[in-house]
């Protein structure tokens, strides 16, 4: 009996720190993003490279496995040397690994990371052999919680099995969906059965097609079809939970130290389920997902800085809310 399973990708991620990038703004386009621009037919020069593992799957056992639950990831990797280095990494971090299929089909998922001037970065994603795991071993899912990370591929078509299987065996489950999920048709039924959803603002906005400006009426009809605690993070401005009773709310410490993004809203949902399959107390989830968080963005890579079972934190104020 396991006290969380993972679903989600597992990827080689190769970091990657450029010497010289040119950002560029084009006076046309109505978006305020930049755009990275390389010399094409150039070599450019690289100042820095690291290589570390991530994907939601893998980035989420690692940090429950590190809070001292009972974890395993249940995912496909290549048959590859990028795969058996995911395989031997999560072993090592007391992961199991006996529920990861291998395929020779596919490479294991890569991501390039471009890190940019500042806390910006750009990916390169390959999209491999994590997207051709179909086949669930329900029978093996023996498990107090699922953690769905989002999910694409073939996993996809087997995301309302998963959430109903949960369901019909009293198996709690919590839920990052990714937006082939959230377009599914039937995606608010499903929700019934979730205890834990976790969307950014932006998941947040598609799911209802409300601004995400207007939280109130966002939580409003998120509450109305989901009857569990709904977390919606804000990027740098924190984060808003609510239970259907009340409205929790926080921002991240002022003088957090970041040094990389990749796994920031991982270590945010795994920080929060974390404490709050201990405790089922939001405020508390909510500080030790932040603490999470910060963590890791005081890290390059998804997976180092986060925290252990038992390790200090500084605890943000959380503010609650009567929802009226």
């Amino acid at each position: 009996m396991f006290d969380i399973i993972t679903f989600g990708s597992a990827t080689q991620d190769i970091i990657v720190k450029p010497k010289h990038v040119t950002l560029l703004k084009y006076d046309k386009s109505s978006s305020n993003h930049k755009d990275v621009c390389f010399p094409v037919g150039s070599k450019v020069e690289i100042e820095d490279m690291e290589f570390y593992s991530g994907g939601g799957g893998t980035n989420t056992a690692v940090a429950f496995a590190l809070q001292g639950f009972k974890t395993a990831f249940c995912g496909m990797v290549g048959q590859d040397v990028s795969g058996q280095e995911v395989i031997n990494e999560l072993k090592r971090l007391k992961v199991y690994t006996g529920l990861v299929q291998r395929t020779d089909k596919k490479r294991t998922n890569h991501s390039v990371i471009i890190l940019n001037s500042g806390t910006d970065r750009t990916i390169l994603a390959y999209r491999g052999a994590a997207e051709l795991l179909e086949m669930v071993p329900f029978r093996k899912l023996k498990t107090k919680w699922l953690y769905l990370a989002p999910l694409s591929g073939l996993l996809c078509d087997r995301f309302e099995e998963l959430v109903r299987f949960a369901a019909d065996k009293k198996i709690k489950i919590a839920v990052n969906p990714g937006m082939a999920q959230l377009s599914l048709p039937n995606f608010t039924q499903i929700a019934e059965k979730i205890d834990v959803l976790i969307l950014n603002q932006e998941e947040a906005s598609f799911l209802t097609k409300i601004p995400f400006e207007n939280e109130k009426e966002i939580f409003t009809k998120i509450d109305a079809m989901h009857p569990g605690v709904t977390v919606m993070t804000r990027g740098g401005d924190g984060v808003v939970v609510s239970d259907g009773k009340h409205i929790y709310s926080a921002l991240p410490p002022a003088d957090r130290n970041i040094i990389d993004t990749t796994g920031a809203g991982d270590s945010f949902a795994s920080g929060f389920l974390s404490e709050f399959m201990k405790t089922a107390d939001v405020e508390k989830s909510v500080q030790l997902g932040m603490a999470n968080s910060v963590g890791n963005l005081s890290k390059v890579g998804a997976k180092p800085g986060l925290l252990k079972k038992g390790q200090e934190f500084e605890k943000v104020e959380v503010k609650k809310e009567n929802i009226s």
